[in-house]
């Protein structure tokens, strides 16, 4: 009994291998035989179908229409494509990137050499230092000032790393030294090359006439006369008139100068003032530009007499007299003492100018003066200058200096109350008052320089005429304050 069940046990266990048997060799077939069909189409060539009609479809792949127009395309006479060709696109070998050109403006600051502002604009000291070189046959590096433009050119590629340092390859510099002339270094097979570059301007005649109800800055400015010609007109003027005192509402003024302009017509500089008059009370003061043989340029009245003085009257520019000459009660010490000179009431900083031509005896600190200065004029004439605020560059005792060059700024140091000049002229050693001094007059034309200059004066008064006076100069007025 149990031999036969074991036995159909035996036999059911055996139907269900050859069952499992059979269904694995089914799916081993199959897959045998999809892998040879696929295997013999890819071989053959054989066309697909498309689902959608059940008939071979296309092998090539649609054409771009950006890299194979159709216009471009065989075709044969039924409309069908000739040939199935694809066309790959030619790839053109990577070119090297073009390299560019940066320019940098610097403007040169006070204290800096031409190779500081280079370095500063990033260029390589061997390259600056080639430049300054090749600068040097057109232009001394030294007379570099305060406020001039420099442009430097350098050459960068695309390719090269932008943090880095390197800015690139100096490629050109050019200063740009006033409105009429550059000077330039650009770079050359063997370094730089330097250019001189001088430009011409047309030149024109600018008359001014206005009353004074104010000042004469004030109402020649009104009238748009640039600020840099009335203090040019104040100065000459400076020997005759006490601009504090003498000015009154209802004087008038006149004044014919030069201005340039480009080829557009804009005005870019202002030229010399060939005359100016001033009528203060019903008095006319009447000067006329004159260079004489010797080429000293001067004005003069309509006699040949120089308006230059031995000493100016002023030796600052819109100040206000404040303190004059004699006995006052002293502002600080509170009794009344001498006072030896007279005062100028003027802001910080404003210039102060040499009276005379002279060699500076003094120029340091002096006690009660403060900051101070002394010029001796000859034998007879001296002035000091006192309670400044600091000394113009190259002020320094035993230097030569000249009528109206600027000689310090004015201040409030040693014994002072506030921002002023304290003004002496001294006189064989001893302090006299600057309003009563009877100054010598100047140069007198005689002879063929007065005969040229009374042609010169000729053609002044031909140009006064035929210039048309504005009331309003802003053509004239370039900006150059």
């Amino acid at each position: 009994m149990a031999r036969t069940h074991r036995a159909r046990r035996f036999r059911r266990n055996a139907r269900r291998v050859d069952g499992s048997r059979v269904r694995r060799f089914t799916v081993y077939g199959i897959i045998f035989g999809l892998g040879i069909f696929v295997a013999l189409a890819t071989t053959l060539d054989l066309p697909t179908l498309d689902s959608a009609t059940d008939r071979p479809a296309d092998l090539v792949t649609a054409p771009n229409p950006y890299v194979d127009p159709p216009s471009d395309r065989a075709t044969s006479p039924e409309g069908e494509d000739a040939a199935s060709v694809e066309l790959e696109p030619a790839v053109a070998p990577a070119a090297d990137p073009e390299p560019t050109i940066e320019e940098r403006h610097i403007t040169v600051r006070r204290g800096d050499t031409l190779m500081k502002v280079l370095r500063r604009t990033g260029a390589e000291h061997d390259e600056a230092h080639t430049a300054i070189t090749a600068l040097k046959t057109v232009f001394d590096p030294r007379r570099l000032m305060a406020g001039q433009k420099l442009t430097a050119s350098f050459r960068r590629s695309e390719s090269s790393d932008s943090k880095s340092k390197k800015t690139g390859e100096l490629m050109s510099v050019m200063v740009k030294l006033d409105v009429e002339r550059s000077v330039a270094a650009n770079r050359a097979e063997d370094g730089f090359e330097a250019t001189e570059v001088v430009r011409s301007f047309k030149p024109a005649f600018v008359r001014g006439i206005g009353r004074i109800d104010d000042s004469l800055f004030v109402s020649a400015r009104r009238a748009g006369v640039p600020a840099q010609i009335i203090m040019y007109l104040i100065r000459m003027f400076s020997w005759d008139v006490d601009f504090q005192r003498e000015i009154r509402r209802g004087d008038r003024f006149e004044i014919l100068f030069e201005t340039f302009r480009d080829s557009d017509g804009r005005p870019v500089k202002n030229g010399d003032i060939l005359f100016a008059s001033l009528s203060l009370s019903g008095a006319d003061l009447r000067l006329y530009r004159f260079a004489t043989s010797d080429g000293v340029v001067d004005y003069y009245d309509p006699k040949g007499q120089s308006a230059r003085k031995a000493l100016m009257k002023t030796p600052v520019d819109g100040a206000r007299l404040s303190s004059r000459y004699g006995k006052r009660r002293h502002p600080i010490l509170g009794y009344n003492m001498m006072h030896r000179g007279i005062d100028f009431a003027a802001p910080r900083g404003t210039p102060i100018m040499a009276a005379g031509d002279g060699v500076v005896e003094r120029a340091s600190r002096y006690g009660a003066y403060g900051k101070y200065v002394r010029i001796r004029h000859n034998n007879t004439y001296k002035t000091a200058y006192a309670h400044l605020k600091s000394y113009a560059k190259g002020v320094r005792g035993g230097k030569r200096v000249r009528q109206g060059q600027i000689i310090g700024y004015v201040g409030s140091t040693g014994r002072s109350t506030g921002p002023h000049l304290h003004y002496e002229i001294h006189r064989n050693g001893k302090q006299i008052n600057p309003l009563r001094l009877k100054l010598p007059t100047g140069r007198k034309l005689k002879g063929r320089e007065f005969a040229r200059f009374l042609e010169e004066k000729a053609s002044i008064d031909v140009a006064l005429s035929e210039t048309p006076a504005l009331s309003r100069l802003a053509q004239a007025d370039t900006g150059a304050e």
